[in-house]
C-alpha cells in the first residue's frame, strides 16, 4: 500500500538548466532556428554586413559575425540570463514592438543545448569580451582583442540533448532551411550585405544596394525579375475610432505574372514591418487576389512588405515569432487582396511561350542545389470540357494550318518597318543603311568572324515587346491553329489566343457585370427542364437557391428531391444548363462554406461561362475572330480564364530571330 506524505509538496521550481532546455525545445527546433534568432539581434544591432557559416548543416558549427554595435562587458554576460533584453522596459512596450527580437530566451536557450562562444566589443569600450559556455554552464569570460561587433560561434548543436538531435533532418534539408532563411531576410534588407558559407563553399554574397529590385535580380536573377509585376507603394487608411490617431498602412513588393505557377507556398516572401512571417490571412488574400488568373491548386511567386503602426500588428503569439496577429484582421485582408488585384489590373502582363534556344542563367538561388527545380503546377479542366484536339494519329497527315487571305480582314493594321542602322548581328557585322553596301561573300569579317549576308533586320524588331496585353488591340489575325487556337501577327512578335478561353473570360465578366447591376440576362424555357437532384445536391441547393437566382436561374421546387428550371443565363444553351446546374451543385461543401457570397457567385458566373464558350475544334470566320480578339482587349483580366488557364501567349520577335540565330 502507498501512503503519500502530506507534508512534502508536490510542485518544484524547476532548475535554469531544465528551464532553459524547456525553452530550448520551443525556440531551437533545427539548426535554422539559432540561424533566425542570432541573425535578427544582428539586424537589430544596427549592422550594415553580417556573415554566416556552417558546417554539416549547422550541426557542427553555426556562426554569425556582424560589424553592430557590440556589447559592454557586462551586457555580455547579462544577455545569458533568461528573460534578459534589451528592447523591452515595461508591459505597455509589448503592444508596439518595432525590433525583430524581444523575448529573451535565444542566447540562454541556445546556449543550454551547445557550446557557444561570444565575442563582442562596444565603441565605447577599447577591448572586447570573450565568453565561453557549454550546455548552459559558464566556462570563460574574458577580456579579448576584437573590432567593434559581435561574432557568435555555436558548435555541437544538441550535444547533450541526444533526443532532439534524431529529429534532425540530413544536412543538405537543415542547410536549405538555413539558406532559404538567409534568403528571406537579405531581401527583407536590401541595405545591408549578407553573406552565406556552408563548409567554406560560398552560396551567398550579396552587397548592399539601394532598392528592393537591385536585391530581386542579385538573389533570383534577370528572368525571375522579368517575371514580376512591382507593386508601388500602395497606402490604405485604416478606420478608426473618432479619438484614435489614423492608421496608415504601406505595401510594397513584387508579383509574379499569370504565367508563373509554382507547386507549393516556398516563392511566397511575406513580411511584416521588416520581420519574417507565415501568416494565414496573408496567404488568403494572396490567393483572393490571383482568383480566377491562376489554378486554384496553384502559388504565384509574390514578395510583399506590409508595414503598419507597431500597435496594429502583436508578435507575441509564438514563440519563434513567426505568427502575427492583426488588430484589424478583415480590414489587412482587404487591403492585400485589392492591391495585388489592382496591380495585375492594370498592368495586364503578357505570357510569354518559352524562347527558341536556352536563356543563359541567372543568379541561382542559394539553395537551388538542395532542391528540386519547381515547375509549373498541373491543373484539372472543368468537367465534361472537350480536350481532344482534332489532330490524327502519328503517320497520318495533319490537318490543314488555315490562313486567310488578308483581305479578309480589313480593319487589320500592317505592321511597316524601316530598316535599322548600325545594328549589331550575331556575328558582330553592321547592318547597313540603304546607301551601303552589303560585305560580299569571303571577304575578311569583322573579328575574324563569317560576314552576314542575309541583308538588314527591320528595325522594329529590336523594340522592347509591349509587356501589356492592351497590344491585343492591335492584332492582325492570320488564321487558325487546328480550329482550336487563333494565330496573329503583332508589332512585337507572333501571337497564339486560346479561343475557347478567350470566349469564357468575356463571358465571365459579362456575367459579373451583369450581376452587379441586377441585369442578368435570362432565356425563358417554353417547357419547364426537371431535374432530380441527390440528398447533397438538395441540401446545396437549399443553401444557395436566392444566389443561382441572382446570375441567372429561375428555379422551384418540383417534388421532394426534384427541381424545375423555368429559365436560365442566356449565354447557356438549352443542352448545357442542366450540367451548369450540377457543375455548380457539386462543388465541394466544404470549399463553398469557407468562401464569401462574392466568391460563390464568382464560382457560379466561371461555371456559366465555360459552358457557354465557344469550344475548341469550332472553325470561326474573320467576322467571329475580330469580335473575340477586340472584346478581349476590353476585358479586365485578359491574362487567363477563370480557372487560370492562359488566354494568350507571345512569341517575341527576338526570340524569333535568336532561333535563327540572327541576333
Amino acid at each position: 500500500m502507498v501512503r503519500y506524505n502530506h507534508a512534502l509538496g508536490r510542485i518544484r521550481v524547476l532548475s535554469d538548466v531544465v528551464a532553459n532546455k524547456i525553452a530550448a525545445g520551443e525556440v531551437v527546433e533545427r539548426p535554422a532556428s539559432v540561424v533566425k534568432e542570432l541573425l535578427e539581434n544582428s539586424v537589430d544591432a544596427g549592422s550594415t554586413r553580417i556573415r554566416i557559416d556552417a558546417e554539416s548543416g549547422g550541426r557542427r558549427l553555426i556562426r554569425i559575425i556582424d560589424d553592430g554595435h557590440g556589447m559592454l562587458r557586462d551586457d555580455a554576460l547579462l544577455a545569458f540570463e533568461r528573460h534578459a533584453t534589451s528592447k523591452l522596459s515595461d508591459v505597455k512596450d509589448l503592444l508596439s514592438i518595432a525590433t525583430l527580437g524581444f523575448r529573451g530566451e535565444a542566447l540562454p536557450s541556445i546556449a543550454s543545448v551547445s557550446r557557444l562562444t561570444l565575442e563582442t566589443r562596444s565603441a565605447d569600450e577599447t577591448t572586447g569580451t570573450m565568453v565561453e559556455i557549454a550546455g548552459g554552464k559558464l566556462l570563460k569570460c574574458e577580456e579579448a582583442a576584437l573590432g567593434v561587433g559581435t561574432t557568435i560561434t555555436v558548435r555541437d548543436l544538441f550535444f547533450n540533448v541526444p533526443a532532439r538531435k534524431k529529429f534532425l533532418r540530413s544536412d543538405q534539408t537543415e542547410l536549405a532551411h538555413i539558406a532559404s532563411l538567409a534568403t528571406h531576410y537579405s531581401l527583407a534588407y536590401p541595405d545591408k550585405a549578407f553573406e552565406l558559407r556552408h563548409d567554406n563553399r560560398e552560396l551567398l554574397n550579396v552587397s548592399a544596394v539601394s532598392n528592393l529590385q537591385e536585391r530581386v535580380f542579385q538573389v533570383f536573377g534577370a528572368q525571375t525579375l522579368d517575371e514580376l509585376v512591382p507593386i508601388g507603394d500602395k497606402r490604405r487608411e485604416a478606420p478608426v475610432d473618432a479619438d484614435e490617431e489614423p492608421r496608415i498602412f504601406h505595401l510594397r513588393g513584387f508579383v509574379s505574372r499569370p504565367q508563373v505557377q509554382k507547386l507549393n507556398r516556398n516563392s511566397i516572401y511575406l513580411f511584416v514591418n521588416g520581420r519574417l512571417i507565415r501568416d494565414r490571412l496573408l496567404l488568403h488574400a494572396l490567393s483572393a487576389g490571383y482568383a480566377q488568373i491562376i489554378p486554384p491548386n496553384a502559388y504565384p511567386f509574390a514578395l510583399l512588405f506590409l508595414d503598419c503602426p507597431a500597435e496594429e500588428v502583436d508578435v507575441n503569439v509564438h514563440p519563434s515569432k513567426v505568427e502575427v496577429r492583426f488588430r484589424r484582421g478583415s480590414f489587412v485582408h482587404d487591403f492585400v487582396r485589392d492591391s495585388v488585384r489592382e496591380v495585375l489590373t492594370a498592368t495586364r502582363p503578357v505570357s510569354n511561350l518559352p524562347p527558341a534556344t536556352p536563356r543563359q542563367p541567372g543568379a541561382r538561388l542559394p539553395y537551388s542545389e538542395f532542391s528540386q527545380q519547381v515547375e509549373n503546377a498541373e491543373y484539372a479542366l472543368p468537367p465534361d470540357e472537350p480536350q481532344q484536339f482534332n489532330v490524327p494519329p502519328p503517320g497520318e497527315q495533319l490537318p490543314e494550318f488555315r490562313l486567310r487571305p488578308p483581305h479578309l480582314f480589313p480593319t487589320a493594321q500592317k505592321f511597316e518597318f524601316e530598316p535599322a542602322v548600325n545594328e549589331e548581328n550575331r556575328f558582330g557585322q553592321s547592318f547597313p543603311t540603304g546607301g551601303q553596301q552589303m560585305p560580299t561573300p569571303g571577304a575578311s569579317p569583322k573579328r575574324g568572324k563569317a560576314p552576314d549576308t542575309h541583308g538588314p533586320l527591320p528595325e522594329g524588331i529590336f523594340t522592347e515587346p509591349a509587356d501589356s496585353l492592351d497590344a491585343l488591340r492591335d492584332l492582325r489575325p492570320i488564321g487558325q491553329l487546328h480550329d482550336s487556337f487563333i494565330v496573329a501577327l503583332g508589332a512585337d512578335g507572333l501571337w497564339i489566343i486560346d479561343q475557347h478561353v478567350a470566349h469564357e473570360r468575356i463571358l465571365f465578366e459579362k456575367v459579373l457585370r451583369q450581376i452587379a447591376a441586377g441585369q442578368v440576362e435570362k432565356q425563358q424555357l417554353l417547357v419547364p427542364l426537371l431535374i432530380e437532384l441527390t440528398p447533397p445536391q438538395q441540401v446545396e441547393y437549399n443553401r444557395i437557391a436566392a444566389d443561382m437566382e441572382s446570375v441567372g436561374f429561375e428555379m422551384e421546387p418540383f417534388g421532394p428531391r426534384t427541381i424545375a428550371v423555368k429559365a436560365a443565363p442566356a449565354d447557356v444553351t438549352t443542352a448545357e444548363i442542366e450540367r451548369v446546374i450540377f457543375e455548380i451543385l457539386e462543388t465541394a461543401e466544404q470549399e463553398m462554406r469557407q468562401t464569401t457570397l462574392e466568391e460563390i457567385r464568382r464560382n457560379m458566373a466561371a461555371s456559366i461561362a465555360c459552358r457557354a464558350a465557344i469550344k475548341i475544334n469550332t472553325p470561326l470566320d474573320a467576322t467571329r475572330i475580330g469580335y473575340l480578339l477586340n472584346e478581349l482587349a476590353k476585358t479586365e483580366f485578359p491574362m487567363s480564364c477563370p480557372h487560370g488557364r492562359p488566354i494568350a501567349l507571345r512569341y517575341a520577335t527576338k526570340d524569333i530571330l535568336k532561333g535563327f540565330h540572327r541576333i
